[in-house]
């Protein structure tokens, strides 16, 4: 496994810059997104990477055929071509690298998560014109052809497997318990997309103390998100004070809890005694 560093303080300045713009542009490019995203996780991908990555995603749109038919037949041709003839697809392994949320190492890899493997499905599918989306899934990620009335689902993680309608009844109880709603299956756009690619790099390195520096980059890119909830502010103040930056935790703690104040008091008033706590580790 590949240790990945991050990049310089001016470069990742600058691609957070790019990002913010990107995800506030009328229409938001996904793959321009992730590989922004994936060179704040990696130092080594620089531009000519980034520009790698996205010939090869046009490259293996060229290799689809012209236009095969509906909904199923995309679904189809998408299958052969990522799943059987070029081998994307995911494991349970996959779920304990980080590159594995990062598209650019899933290029190379052609393994993943099951929402990355979907960005490349996706990608390469509407390069090729097809009609695609993602669909979030409870607990599993999957990618949607057609309007709602055709809908035809492929699971990326198993290769492009086209689902059945009971097959997703499954993958709904397996991660939930509760039957499949409609609601469900909702076409994401492409900054719910990248929000929960950064909800799964955050939930990896929470379960490695010693990753708070991945935790902290991707709470600071999901702030950069136009829509977010105030309390990854909470969240990326904690980091900075757990990762000794007592200072500076402190007064995003104090801003926090004038943020919430107005319609939970308990909640400030917890953060401001935080925030004690935090300066006090200066004494």
């Amino acid at each position: 496994m590949r240790f990945l560093h991050p990049p310089p303080p001016e470069r990742s300045a600058e691609l957070r810059l790019r990002f913010a713009q990107e995800a506030r542009a009328e229409r938001p490019d996904l793959s321009a997104l992730c590989l922004l995203l994936g060179a704040e996780g990696d130092g080594s991908l620089d531009e000519a990477g980034m520009d790698a990555a996205q010939a090869e995603l046009d490259a293996l749109a060229g290799r689809l055929p012209f236009r095969p038919g509906g909904p199923r037949s995309w679904a189809v041709a998408l299958r052969e071509l990522l799943g059987d003839r070029c081998g994307f697809g995911g494991r349970p392994a996959d779920y304990q690298r980080l590159e594995s949320s990062l598209l650019h190492r899933v290029l190379e890899r052609r393994r993943g998560l099951p929402i990355l493997l979907s960005v490349v499905w996706m990608e390469v599918a509407r390069r090729a014109g097809a009609p695609v989306y993602g669909v979030a899934l409870p607990g599993h990620f999957v990618v949607g052809f057609g309007p709602r009335e055709q809908q035809v689902l492929a699971d990326p993680f198993e290769g492009g497997r086209v689902l059945t309608g009971s097959d997703t009844e499954l993958l709904v109880a397996g991660a939930t318990g509760a039957p499949l709603d409609p609601s469900m299956l909702t076409p994401a756009d492409p900054l719910e997309v990248v929000q929960r690619i950064l909800n799964n790099i955050r939930a990896w390195a929470s379960a490695r103390p010693e990753r708070s520096d991945v935790s902290l980059w991707a709470v600071e890119l999901a702030l950069l998100l136009p829509s977010h909830p105030a309390r990854l502010r909470y969240e990326r103040a904690q980091l900075l004070v757990q990762r000794g930056e007592f200072t500076v935790g402190a007064v995003e703690l104090e801003s926090y809890a004038d943020l919430v104040e107005v319609v939970d008091l308990a909640t400030a008033e917890k953060a401001r005694a935080q925030a004690r706590a935090a300066r006090a580790l200066l004494n």
